[in-house]
């Protein structure tokens, strides 16, 4: 998640991966009808497909322990894209490119003209500040409501240990 007192950078030719990544997890979890009132528009005209929207699987794995030997957890269904958004319409001329969680290709299409978006230097400040920050927030307040119903369920379980002598016959010193 941006931290509230993040201050977004442009982009440049080397691109710093962690600001990178970051917004494409945002994208990528983001809701579609959120992506949508957002950057629907710019998801009109002509798109230049450099990687049709396809939908395929990918085997998710786990660690016992998250420390342990892999094993493989099943299979989860991923929908991913690589185009340049319309330059006409968005005075973009970066590649976005997205995967996300599910089938939905109108979900993936959104996030990659997102993150094209995001690309371009003279945009970056404006789409950070209005959907990114928001999305991020928003994203935050549903894991703090998760965490505090989960919370509210929380069991404590306290094991008192048994005083030597209390309930178990003590051997007696042999002379």
């Amino acid at each position: 998640m941006l931290q509230p007192h993040y201050t977004p950078t442009a982009p440049t030719a080397d691109a710093d991966q962690a600001a990178r990544q970051t917004w494409m997890a945002l994208l990528a979890r983001a809701p579609e009808d959120y992506l949508e009132a957002q950057v629907g528009a710019m998801a009109e005209g002509e798109l230049q497909w450099l990687r049709p929207v396809e939908t395929g699987l990918l085997m998710a794995q786990g660690r016992t322990a998250g420390t342990g030997q892999r094993f493989n957890l099943g299979e989860i269904s991923v929908t991913r894209c690589v185009l340049r958004p319309d330059p006409a319409r968005t005075q973009c001329h970066q590649v976005g490119v997205a995967y996300v969680l599910g089938a939905s290709h109108r979900h993936a299409t959104l996030a990659a003209v997102a993150d094209a978006l995001l690309q371009e230097p003279a945009l970056h400040a404006h789409w950070h500040a209005c959907l990114l920050r928001p999305l991020s927030e928003q994203l935050s307040a549903q894991a703090q409501h998760r965490k505090a119903q989960a919370q509210a369920t929380r069991v404590e379980f306290f094991t008192v240990a048994r005083e030597a002598g209390s309930d178990m016959p003590q051997d007696e010193e042999t002379p």
